[in-house]
């Protein structure tokens, strides 16, 4: 069966909201000090840098959270690759991925290059491995024979997208994660953070960004 590809509407012509779940794909202030403050400090990145590191996430989406980890990796003076998976069930058109990245022109280099050879799949930019695993992911992690060192935990809101933050996916992510890994999410939703504790990690509820009091941080413990 054909994948559905996302359906966006445009939020002041810059932030991509999703149809299927009412929610942007990014913070209407700042989605790149967004991701920056969720993804890399809450998973303490660049810190933890070192060849082999394996980034994986829940939600592709328009790119931003690849493009920023990548960014800040060659900045880092990293020169192997890193390795990143993300796991989406509904992809976004390159059109609409090549719009919404306009918004960050810090991240043009880093953009124009993936996009110049992005095939929907996977590609190899020499510092970056990335491949995108379409489909529900709670049918396609727990085939997935890696480990990530972390992980970016960015499906939409927990309240309308339940499915991509039940407990059963979570012990997927904990089965998927190596020793001392990390988890990090913009949600601080009770259920998420039980479930993950569930799973295995050490959960702390940290400052979250914008108008967001709370995120989640977690370390497979």
């Amino acid at each position: 069966m054909a994948l559905e590809h996302a359906r966006l509407n445009w939020k002041d012509g810059q932030v991509p909201v999703s149809e299927q779940f009412d929610d942007p794909y990014f913070s209407v202030e700042d989605g790149l000090a967004e991701t920056q403050h969720v993804f890399l400090d809450g998973n303490d990145l660049p810190a933890r840098f070192a060849s082999g590191f394996h980034v994986a996430e829940l939600g592709f989406g328009t790119g931003l959270n690849m493009l920023a980890v990548w960014a800040a990796w060659e900045q880092s003076g990293q020169e192997t690759a890193l390795r990143f998976t993300s796991f989406e069930a509904f992809p976004v058109a390159q059109d609409d991925m090549e719009q919404a990245l306009k918004a960050f022109p810090e991240l043009a280099d880093w953009r124009d290059r993936f996009l110049a050879v992005w095939d929907g799949k996977t590609c190899d930019l020499g510092t970056l491995q990335l491949e995108v695993i379409a489909g529900d992911a709670r049918e396609t992690l727990p085939a997935w024979n890696c480990q990530a060192d972390a992980w970016f935990l960015d499906g939409f809101s927990p309240a309308k997208n339940p499915e991509l933050w039940g407990d059963t996916l979570m012990s997927d992510v904990a089965r998927h994660t190596r020793p001392g890994g990390t988890a990090a999410t913009y949600t601080a939703a009770g259920f998420v953070r039980r479930g993950l504790e569930t799973a295995g990690f050490t959960v702390t509820r940290a400052p979250g960004f914008g108008r967001k009091r709370h995120m989640t941080r977690a370390t497979l413990t």
